[in-house]
């Protein structure tokens, strides 16, 4: 059997942390198994799915690298989901109720004042042809419900173990509104059989709808996939995550300048028992997953976490693997360059910031104009190499009598014009001899 999941967001916004991590453990479990990691734009809300959203959720999946053996959209397939709607209603598992929903609330509350679950009492059922003509007469009309087989469905999950729901403890679920357009459920399951979706993983907030899902699956005449339900994220404070804050989409992380390598590792390892630590490349992490580590608390998603992962990534990065990236940035300095500022990197989109420090104009921070200009007539000629910020600084320190911060922090303060940096023995030769005897001398350069 080859492994086929899918990873099916509906293009009604862009793709955040919560829902991505499910595409992660998908494709992940996909690579390992050698399978296939199919996309499926879940596209039939025609009101609110674009396709510049579309588009954003294919740039996204892309520029993490999770490539999709196959891509549909539900859109193109209506035909396929009415042929389902006409076998269920042959088999009688589907039938139409004429409820408003102020009716089926009103239902529902006096239920629950009984002390009785909030079930559907199935009283479309008993309709007669008159009856149902006389509600379409006053402009009713009907939505579809599934009718659920009243017994013990189980699965073996992936994740959870063992489970099972008695289906008739159930409402048997609507998968047709009143305006005809469908719900989730039967576009779902219908594309997973023909699309021969083996494994079908998802986020615990799902578990409730597998049940009827199962059956759903065998009233169609085929076998139910694999389920996995795995838990779900939670903000660093353990409060639920907000779709609004960029910094928790992908769109936000890509233009904050993460790493899509980080983001990956991040997101496929919070919530198991492996540490959370940057990983050479996809293969090593599809590797290392197993559904057995992935705990059943919710895991907690930290941005600052999350950067400080892309920092550990990005100081180990040799220079060919960003050399490209570097390049079309318009950072120019080379293996020299990197090597000097790589340490001092959160994002690789800093570096763009340390290349302008280098090649300027840099206003320099002047503290001690004396101090610096004595410093500034002690600069060795050059060639320079790392050499020469031990042998300039013994210099001006026998000179001045300068020692410690008193006589690094003021050179960093005038060459740089930042408190903080990488080392000076690095980046003093890229800055070179003319710009920093101007710094020095309080110009900008």
């Amino acid at each position: 059997m080859t492994v086929t999941v899918r990873f099916a967001p509906s293009p009604t916004g862009r793709l955040h942390a919560g829902n991505i991590r499910t595409a992660i453990i998908n494709a992940l479990f996909a690579r390992k198994a050698e399978g296939n990691f199919i996309l499926r734009l879940d596209d039939t809300d025609k009101e609110r799915s674009t396709q510049e959203f579309a588009q954003g959720i294919e740039e996204d999946i892309a520029w993490l690298e999770l490539n999709w053996s196959d891509k549909v959209r539900q859109s193109d397939r209506l035909a396929r989901y009415d042929a389902a709607v006409e076998k269920l209603k042959e088999m009688g598992r589907l039938y139409p109720a004429y409820e408003t929903p102020e009716e089926l609330e009103l239902k529902r509350k006096r239920q629950l004042a009984r002390g009785k679950p909030p079930v559907y009492d199935r009283a479309a059922l008993k309709l007669t042809d008159d009856e149902k003509a006389a509600l379409e007469a006053e402009g009713r009309t009907p939505h579809w419900r599934f009718r659920l087989e009243p017994r013990d469905v189980v699965w073996e999950d992936l994740v959870r173990g063992q489970q099972h729901v008695d289906a008739g403890s159930l409402s048997d679920p609507v998968l047709i509104r009143g305006d005809g357009t469908f719900l989730y459920t039967l576009p779902s399951v219908v594309d997973d059989i023909d699309l021969g979706i083996t494994h079908v993983v998802r986020g615990e907030d799902h578990v409730a709808n597998t049940a009827p899902q199962i059956q759903l699956f065998e009233a169609l005449g085929a076998d139910a996939p694999r389920f996995g339900h795995h838990n779900l994220l939670v903000g660093a404070d353990g409060a639920a995550l907000s779709k609004r804050d960029k910094s928790l989409s992908i769109q936000g992380m890509r233009e904050e300048g993460l790493d899509p390598l980080a983001v990956v590792s991040y997101a496929a390892t919070i919530g198991t028992s492996d540490p959370v630590a940057p990983h050479d490349d996809l293969n090593e992490l599809a590797k290392a997953f197993d559904f057995g580590k992935l705990s059943r608390a919710p895991a907690r998603f930290d941005p600052n976490e999350l950067r400080l992962l892309n920092a550990k990534l990005l100081h180990a990065r040799p220079y060919d693997a960003v050399a490209e990236q570097l390049e079309t940035m318009g950072v120019t300095g080379g293996r020299a360059f990197w090597d000097a500022v790589r340490g001092n990197l959160t994002t690789l989109a800093e570096a763009k910031d340390w290349w302008a420090v280098v090649t300027g104009p840099v206003e320099p921070s002047i503290e001690d104009p004396a101090f610096c200009g004595t410093a500034g007539d002690l600069l060795p000629p050059e060639p320079w190499n790392e050499e020469t910020w031990g042998a300039w600084t013994g210099a001006v320190k026998a000179e001045t009598g300068a020692k410690g911060k008193a006589l690094f922090q003021p050179l960093r303060l005038a060459l740089t014009g930042k408190p903080h940096g990488p080392e000076l023995k690095q980046l003093l030769p890229l800055i070179g001899r003319t710009r920093a005897l101007s710094r020095l001398r309080g110009e900008v350069a």
